[in-house]
């Protein structure tokens, strides 16, 4: 396993998550990514258009592996969509939610997150005609699991969340933009708001987090900004050059 930057708590792995030695089992305690969504984004070097059932083989590794990393009071944030249309319509929120199920994960809850312009295309079909109309849900999922208890009983019980932020953050529908892809120099960025509330939700100061798919880094940049420990892992060294890019930007405002 490649260790690409570290900077006191805050890791960068150049790596496959599948081939990680380097992270102890049972010792996560977030898990907070977006994958791929296999809707043909031209990253670096990864095939975004698998056949489905070949996407989903792949989802179910991942999946089994997470599981082993987690501790046994360990969460995890899956941020996927709700369905996908290119290639072929498919539930992609209800398959992967069942997937994540039969390796083990245990269902919590899901998040809508109203990106608010997820979808610009028309989705219309058949023009004011019941003969085929097409709809999208311009809406994502963040799919809450835990392995195998929910009540946390792990960590330093230290929280840092104020009432009116989880008042409204345990309301189940979320809106906030998402990130700009031109401006962060990642084909499928997430926004900062997204692990920042998930964390915070969801751990307490000095937890673990894991962001197995990093990509621009935005889950570690949330964790420094939260006081938590954390580990990300890309494939590409590109993306692990922009989410070190961010991270010490970050540092440096924070100084």
């Amino acid at each position: 396993m490649s260790l690409y930057y570290s900077h006191k708590d805050i890791s960068i792995y150049n790596s496959d998550i599948l081939k990680t030695k380097s992270i102890d089992n049972n010792s996560v305690d977030l898990i907070i990514t977006s994958p791929p969504y296999n809707l043909d984004i031209q990253y670096d070097s990864y095939n975004d258009f698998l056949s489905y059932q070949d996407y989903l083989k792949l989802c179910k590794k991942w999946f089994s592996r997470l599981y082993e990393l987690a501790k046994e009071d360990g969460r995890f944030c899956l941020n996927i969509p709700l369905d996908k249309s290119k290639g072929g319509y498919q539930s992609v929120g209800a398959d992967l939610t069942v997937l994540a199920k039969s390796v083990g994960w245990k269902y919590k809850t899901s998040i809508i997150w109203n990106e608010g312009h997820i979808s610009k295309g028309s989705a219309w079909g058949s023009w004011l005609s019941a003969s085929a109309p097409h709809i999208i849900a311009p809406v994502e999922l963040i799919v809450i699991f835990y392995k195998k208890q929910w009540k946390k009983r792990s960590g330093s019980k230290i929280t840092n969340i104020n009432s009116e932020d989880f008042k409204s953050w345990t309301n189940g529908i979320w809106s906030f933009k998402g990130e700009s892809k031109r401006k962060i120099g990642h084909p499928a960025p997430f926004p900062i708001e997204l692990p920042y509330r998930c964390i915070k939700l969801f751990s307490y100061e000095q937890d673990l987090v894991l962001d197995p798919f990093m990509g621009s880094g935005s889950t570690l940049i949330a964790a420094i900004k939260t006081n938590r420990k954390a580990i990300g892992i890309d494939i590409e060294k590109r993306y692990c050059e922009i989410a070190k890019n961010r991270i010490c930007d970050e540092i440096y405002t924070i100084k």
